[in-house]
């Protein structure tokens, strides 16, 4: 049965963000999620248990404790959490975490920030970022200035799924689309999300300058889970334009 087991933890929830960092094009949302999680010393708050997802259980380095492969993790001062995936989501489940969860969002007053990359070929210009929105997400962009799309688009794999959801059940949601390179994993792309939509929309700062100073390191050790989320297929999260007469 899908549900989201809270573990004993001393972090009481104050109407967080959620940030969602599902694998896709770029790894956008994966090199985000991580990068608050790490530099921010978040705690695990919830395991998230659902349909869908592949039976399997994780461990860390120096911890024999088991978890799902899908977690959320939240800052000591309650208002931020994360959703960290260690494996690629299909839509399908993705639809099941967010039947699961929108009912606890909705107990906690979370917001849910969902994260894309749309695929452009690097040059020297910093990747360009958009929001887009469900429900009062709407009034949340405008509040801090988040630049309008700048072609029309359709978000893809577990996170157009999850929009998707927002969308048919009238609940808000925000969503943050950026640039990003189409074949490696984009450390710029994450910190133009995480300075340009997540640091505005929350009013709070993270330390970002690892993400540039350690891009190769990045990189390389998601080099594995990109060339998996290469093949695309409905488990991989991008947005795509919509031209007209395609």
């Amino acid at each position: 049965m899908a549900h989201v087991r809270i573990l004993e933890n001393d972090v009481e929830l104050a109407e967080p963000y959620m940030i969602e960092g599902l694998p896709g094009v770029g790894l956008v949302g994966k090199i985000a999620a991580d990068h608050l999680i790490e530099a921010l010393g978040m705690t695990k708050h919830a395991d998230v248990h659902c349909t869908g997802l592949p039976s399997v259980a994780r461990y860390e380095e120096g911890d024999p404790t088991l978890s799902t492969p899908l977690r959320l993790y939240a800052n000591d001062a309650g208002d931020l959490l994360v959703l960290q995936s260690d494996i690629p989501v299909s839509p399908d489940a993705a639809t099941e975490i967010a039947n699961c969860i929108q009912g606890w969002f909705d107990e906690e007053g979370v917001t849910p920030v969902y994260l894309s990359g749309i695929p452009r070929e690097k040059d020297a210009e910093p990747p360009e970022l958009y929001g887009i929105c469900a429900g009062d997400g709407g009034r949340l962009l405008s509040e801090v200035d988040i630049g309008d799309p700048t072609e029309t688009g359709i978000v893809t794999g577990p996170t157009g799924a999850m929009l998707a959801h927002a969308v048919e059940h009238d609940t808000t949601a925000v969503g943050f689309v950026v640039e990003s390179d189409p074949q490696f994993p984009d450390p710029e792309a994450a910190r133009i999300v995480i300075t340009e939509g997540i640091e505005p929309l929350t009013g709070m700062e993270f330390p970002v300058d690892d993400l540039v100073d350690r891009a190769d390191e990045i990189r390389q050790a998601k080099e594995q889970l990109a060339q998996q989320m290469q093949g695309g297929g409905e488990e991989s999260t991008q947005v795509q334009p919509l031209r007209m007469y395609q």
